[in-house]
């Protein structure tokens, strides 16, 4: 295992909260980072998945990061930042907006329109990328969420990534996932921070030389997440609690669960094209969430 020390530790994929009028309600997400760090987490990430990052445009990207350290939220630290975009230009403008604000890192997932792409593809896609940033390219976690982008990053793809770009590449989150993927990425980039996207594979891929995680539960349960990144401590509550969100839209869910975890309803907001849960379905996946935590045994 990763000593401590040296490991990437625990992200929260922070959601993001909405006003009414779809604007960004940066006073309940600067206070629920702060809450973040406070139990436990390293970072926060915004603009991920989780975060409805891709509904993002530039500017509001750039309020977001200004708030945050508005917030005396250091951001070399403890802020990571998330690029989607199927342009090149506007990946670019994404990177250099977390780049220029001295971000902790930059989770970069594939372009994500066009599908079938090659290796060969991809690699030219991010080698353009890269070279448009020159001696400002660093700290980039490539981003392996095929669910979301139908693009897989392989094994090969990123050693040929990591041998063209040594100083580049930080990491990878993996979020496929699938097992037998993982098990590659950190027998074969045991060097790499190798992030566990999938709760339910965390403490068995931190035994395995992972360094951590950015994942949504953190949202709600940091504490209880922080003894699988730390130890690789097996939870079976946690695993309990992920099978019970993947009935759902899994961003209104995590957003339930914070509303439930808050007492305050604006949490349920989401951005269009998403929606709220159903009274029914937050209900049943809050009750499902108070079972499982008053188990003991979880």
């Amino acid at each position: 295992m990763t000593s401590s020390k040296d490991a990437f530790g625990l992200s929260c994929a922070l959601a993001t909260p909405f006003l009414s009028n779809g604007d960004v309600d940066f006073a309940r997400m600067t206070q629920h980072a702060r809450n973040c760090l406070n139990e436990g987490c390293g970072s926060v990430t915004v603009f991920g998945t989780t975060g409805e990052g891709a509904s993002f445009g530039l500017s509001e990207r750039v309020k977001t990061i200004a708030a945050l350290k508005d917030a005396g939220i250091d951001a070399r630290q403890a802020i990571v930042g998330g690029v989607a975009s199927a342009s090149l230009d506007d990946t670019l403008e994404q990177t250099r907006i977390l780049i220029d604000a001295d971000c902790r890192a930059v989770l970069l997932a594939p372009p994500f329109y066009f599908k079938g792409v090659s290796d060969d593809g991809l690699f030219a896609w991010f080698a353009a990328l890269f070279d448009k940033l020159g001696g400002q390219a660093r700290d980039i976690i490539l981003y392996n969420i095929p669910s979301v982008t139908a693009v897989t990053l392989s094994v090969s793809l990123i050693g040929r990534l990591r041998t063209a770009f040594p100083q580049v590449i930080k990491g990878v989150k993996d979020s496929s996932g699938n097992w037998p993927y993982t098990q590659e990425l950190l027998a074969t980039h045991s060097d790499l921070a190798i992030l566990i996207g999938d709760e339910r594979h965390l403490a068995h891929g931190v035994r395995l030389g992972a360094q951590g995680t950015i994942c949504g539960l953190a949202n709600v349960i940091a504490p209880r997440i922080l003894p699988l990144v730390r130890e690789g401590r097996d939870d079976t509550g946690v695993v309990r609690l992920v099978d019970e969100l993947l009935k759902y839209p899994v961003i209104p869910a995590v957003k339930s669960l914070m509303a439930h975890k808050t007492s305050d309803k604006e949490w349920l907001r989401a951005r269009p094209p998403l929606m709220a849960m159903t009274p029914a379905d937050h209900a049943a996946l809050t009750g499902a969430y108070a079972t499982i935590f008053a188990d003991k045994a979880a």
